[in-house]
């Protein structure tokens, strides 16, 4: 098991970056790997489970381990065959706008694989 952690800035308001993550129905938006989320639930909330689908068709498990509205943080596992990755999501303020983080915990290959796609859906995250 390996961790990377990952983070960026931008002069969104630390309010809209959650926003953002709080509807699932955005996430299309900010992140250009999703192509959907499958739940039965559009808000944030612990214990939610679904599907990511991916742009490629793939679609991957999760469940939503925790969410706190106030301290903006909330952690998932996502699932894709026997790969397994457990991410934590934090919003900051910031000077003018916010900081996003995310730590990965998995297979060290997965997460080198992923975290591109991450770092780019991440600073398009904390963007206006």
């Amino acid at each position: 098991m390996a961790r990377v952690t990952l983070s960026a800035h931008g002069t969104a308001s630390p309010e809209t970056v959650w926003q953002r993550y709080a509807s699932v129905d955005q996430w299309a938006s900010w992140s250009p790997q999703i192509k959907a989320v499958h739940s039965v639930s559009r808000r944030l909330s612990p214990g939610m489970s679904g599907t990511v689908e991916a742009v490629a068709g793939i679609r991957a498990a999760f469940v939503v381990d925790a969410v706190d509205y106030d301290h903006r943080t909330w952690t998932w596992r996502v699932r894709l065959g026997h790969i397994q990755i457990r991410l934590h999501h934090e919003v900051r303020p910031q000077d003018r706008g916010s900081t996003t983080s995310l730590t990965m915990d998995g297979p060290r290959l997965a997460l080198l694989a992923y975290a591109p796609l991450a770092r780019l859906a991440l600073h398009r995250l904390v963007q206006p």
